[in-house]
């Protein structure tokens, strides 16, 4: 299946495209929420794996719906090195089908879904990760490709 087409603006005040990345694989991962627990983990994650991620011939790309400056502020304590899109508005999530209903202590309501997507070279979604292992997430992505 063919990606939707995203564009947006990340902690840099940079505007970053999906056809930015044409000719690399892409790892478009959708969080929650800026400096939370589980978000924290799957960022550091992909951080502390980052030259391993673009050696292999992977950009990253973390969207959520904080911010630009909430984006900043999480980038900057914890030195990501990949861009963060403030999907204020919620287009992207939706063309990911990410903002969805869900449940907590027996209430419903709508959210982010954590969802890694791996997007080849071509634009194609390659695979989806939708049991994202915050702690483990580069493994399992490499997991993937064994």
């Amino acid at each position: 299946m063919k990606a939707p087409s995203f564009e947006g603006v990340d902690q840099n005040s940079k505007n970053v495209k999906l056809s930015d990345f044409y000719g690399r694989k892409v790892v478009l991962y959708f969080y929650p929420k800026d400096n939370t627990p589980g978000c924290t983990a799957e960022a550091c994650n992909l951080r502390d794996n980052y030259d391993l991620l673009l050696k292999k011939g992977f950009a990253v790309v973390g969207v959520s719906m904080d911010s630009e400056k909430s984006h900043k502020s999480f980038a900057g304590k914890y030195s990501l090195p990949f861009p963060l899109i403030a999907d204020t508005s919620k287009k992207i999530l939706n063309d990911y089908g990410v903002w969805r209903e869900k449940s907590l202590y027996g209430k419903t309501f709508l959210g982010i879904v954590r969802t890694t997507f791996i997007i080849d070279e071509k634009g194609i979604i390659e695979k989806v990760i939708s049991k994202v292992e915050t702690k483990n997430h580069t493994e399992q992505i490499f997991t993937m490709y064994k």
